[in-house]
């Protein structure tokens, strides 16, 4: 493998690590390692789509809605798939599937309130900056269930 290629393969584990890592503060509820893989200043203005929500634009706002969605989440996990880097000069581009199991608080002292599953594709896109890859943007939108209406349908008879 030549110098250009390892370099790039080297890249691409980089990247993959900080995805993971993001979506790993997000189940540990860890806003101060989640700040950490965002993008610093306002240099390069961050945003964030999460399913459902208006566009969040600049650090702030993002950072925000990370500690809202974790003060009110109390069990979260994400089982990534379909996960694809593509990378084009100091830019990587992040598409998976986040097959999400997220508990609310409990109900009535039970430990954890019922747990829903959720499935979501997310574009997570990072910057390389002195100080490692940081997340420049992430977009997350709800894959809808299929509702097999079609498979109901009885054929028209003439």
């Amino acid at each position: 493998m030549n110098e250009e290629h390892a370099r790039a393969a080297a890249d691409i584990a980089e990247v993959e690590a900080v995805n993971t890592a993001f979506y790993e503060a997000v189940e540990r509820g860890d806003h101060e390692a989640l700040s950490g893989l965002w993008l610093p200043g306002e240099d390069l203005t961050v945003s964030c789509v999460h399913p459902g929500w208006p566009v969040l634009t600049g650090r702030g706002d993002v950072l925000r809605s990370y500690a809202l969605i974790m003060a009110n989440t109390e069990y979260i996990q994400f089982f990534l798939t379909d996960v694809n880097i593509a990378m084009t000069g100091d830019t990587a581009l992040v598409t998976c599937t986040e097959n999400i199991l997220s508990g609310g608080p409990a109900e009535d002292g039970d430990a954890l309130g019922p747990l829903v599953g959720q499935l979501v594709v997310a574009t997570n896109v990072f910057r390389r900056t002195p100080d490692g890859w940081k997340l420049w943007s992430h977009h997350g939108s709800p894959v809808l269930a299929e509702t097999g209406e079609e498979d109901d349908e009885e054929p028209s008879s003439s």
